[in-house]
């Protein structure tokens, strides 16, 4: 694989011209109906014509220089016996947006890279990058932001990653059982069927890493649990990567509860996102209140998603940034209004001293 800029003063400049030694790999480079390379022109603005085994961008230098360093990236994914889909491609571009300047061969670097038993999990941002070498490196992981960024998947993935190395021996997942505008009595069943649809992402992340049988023997074992939050008080968890999802759902009581159940040889992961608190009007989370308390203490790490990192549908990523645009504005005009009252206070203060 061979590239070179176009001189300044050539006819062909801002066009970068890129060539691509194994010709076995353009169908799944360009995709089905060069698919990818239009995904490409769209998301950053540049031209993409393909000619043979050529392929030449032209557009803005740095949406070129962008352009490049994903399409190299992902030439090397395929090279390296990985798939290569849309999904794949919007994580190049993204770490390559995110990234300005780093060379294609260090964009997936080995230590943004998971392997489970079913599928080995690429890094789809810079922050999923930091996300997973905080999971490895750090005994308490705090992983904040919006839905679609990959908080849970990854942690699970990891844990997964980690029991199948023989680092921790079991994996214990949990979450708060607080409805979000339902009502749990009202569900059919015992107390475990009534809370096995608070946990049912927590399911569906083990079935992506893992073969269904090796899921439902694991469980049967106890190597892997999954359990509302409400039954780890009085256990000490040893030997465990431990996660604890929603966490934004917690009370400040079980927040310290669940951090204190740490063991021997034990990781934790919490993730949560605290614009979506469905804890009753006046509660305080124990997510928001964690991170007040533990600012500073060694071993911890926090990692901040933002709409940016959101991975699912980008229409998702557009839903995000509509609500916190709305949020926004509506604290803006509170914020107004508490103005002019305040205002408005001052002077009938002023205006009652006078007549007195």
């Amino acid at each position: 694989m061979s590239s070179h800029s176009a001189s300044p003063g050539d006819q062909s400049a801002g066009r970068v011209q890129l060539q691509f030694d194994d010709n076995s790999l353009l169908p799944q480079l360009f995709g089905e109906r060069d698919e990818n390379l239009d995904r490409i022109e769209r998301q950053l603005g540049v031209s993409v014509v393909s000619r043979g085994n050529q392929l030449a961008i032209s557009g803005p230098a740095a949406r070129i220089n962008a352009a490049r360093t994903a399409l190299e990236a992902l030439y090397k994914r395929l090279a390296r016996g990985l798939e290569v889909d849309g999904a794949a491609v919007d994580a190049a571009l993204r770490l390559a947006m995110s990234r300005p300047g780093q060379p294609a061969a260090e964009l997936w670097g080995e230590s943004d890279e998971i392997r489970t038993r079913k599928r080995r999990i690429s890094a789809r941002s810079a922050n999923q990058a930091a996300y997973i070498r905080a999971l490895r490196e750090h005994e308490l992981v705090f992983g904040l932001g919006p839905a679609g960024t990959g908080k849970t998947y990854l942690a699970v993935a990891t844990a997964v990653d980690m029991m199948m190395s023989g680092a921790v021996e079991r994996i214990v997942l949990s979450r708060p059982a607080v409805e979000a505008g339902e009502r749990l009595g009202f569900l059919p069943g015992d107390l475990r069927e009534k809370v096995d649809p608070y946990l049912r992402p927590l399911y569906d992340a083990l079935h992506d890493m893992l073969p269904g049988e090796q899921v439902m023997k694991r469980l049967s074992t106890g190597d892997i649990e999954i359990a509302p939050l409400a039954f780890m008080r009085g256990r000490t968890l040893a030997n465990a990567f431990v996660i604890l999802d929603e966490a934004q759902n917690t009370t400040p009581v079980q927040m310290k509860m669940f951090l204190t159940r740490l063991g021997e040889n034990a990781r934790m992961a919490v993730t949560g996102d605290l614009s979506q608190i469905d804890l009753p009007p006046g509660a305080h989370s124990g997510l928001r209140d964690a991170l007040d308390t533990l600012i500073g203490v060694q071993g911890i790490a926090v990692v901040e998603f933002t709409d940016a990192d959101v991975v699912r549908h980008p229409l998702v990523s557009r839903i995000v940034r509509a609500y916190d645009r709305r949020d926004r504005d509506k604290n803006a005009a509170s914020e107004r209004v508490k103005r002019v009252a305040s205002s408005a206070a001052s002077r009938t203060k002023r205006s009652d001293v006078r007549r007195s």
